[in-house]
């Protein structure tokens, strides 16, 4: 099997996993630890996600937050994302992929990006849907300056090892209703 195969059926088992957990109320154990996780940072701009599916829900951190507050847009295929600024009353609008964005595209660029994933490992590595948004993005703003990329994740959603190929990004970080564990 080439590292496309391993990633399809890894992904297979990381969807399953994730939805076995999904709605069992871990969500609120899982955003107190990524508030405090946060409150190390202060004011700093973060970059949260809208969840899809059955990702865990970082809006109601996202909502508190003492500074700017941004989401992902997706500009295309094979392009790094761009982030928007975003409220908990802004406008939204359906997005690429069905993400919804805010109907206002005021840009922003995070300090910190809280990533949304399937699986991740204790090397730090995640393993997304396959697009290579967050990759390719993590890659530009590491080479523009600091950023923290704290992964957001159920605890069922670890994996022994994520397969990964050249241009994956590892995480610095990873909260999930057990706590933060940091990488590196």
């Amino acid at each position: 099997m080439n590292v496309d195969q391993i990633k399809a059926e890894a992904r297979r088992a990381a969807f399953a996993a994730r939805k076995s957990v999904f709605g069992t109320g871990r969500d609120a154990a899982a955003q107190a630890h990524l508030r405090a996780a946060l409150a190390e940072f202060g004011a700093a701009p973060v970059s949260g996600y809208l969840p899809i599916r059955t990702e865990i829900d970082p809006m109601p951190v996202m909502a508190t937050h003492p500074g700017p507050v941004g989401v992902p847009v997706i500009l295309g295929n094979g392009q790094p994302l761009d982030f928007h600024l975003w409220t908990p009353e802004a406008p939204l609008v359906e997005g690429p992929f069905g993400a919804r964005i805010p109907a206002e595209g005021v840009a922003m660029v995070p300090r910190v990006v809280i990533v949304p994933m399937l699986a991740f490992d204790a090397r730090g590595y995640r393993l997304g849907y396959g697009g290579g948004f967050y990759d390719r993005t993590l890659a530009r703003l590491r080479v523009a300056g600091p950023v923290t990329a704290l992964g957001f994740a159920y605890d069922v959603q670890e994996q022994a090892k994520v397969p990964t190929d050249l241009y994956d990004q590892p995480l610095d970080g990873i909260v999930t209703e057990s706590g933060l564990r940091l990488f590196g």
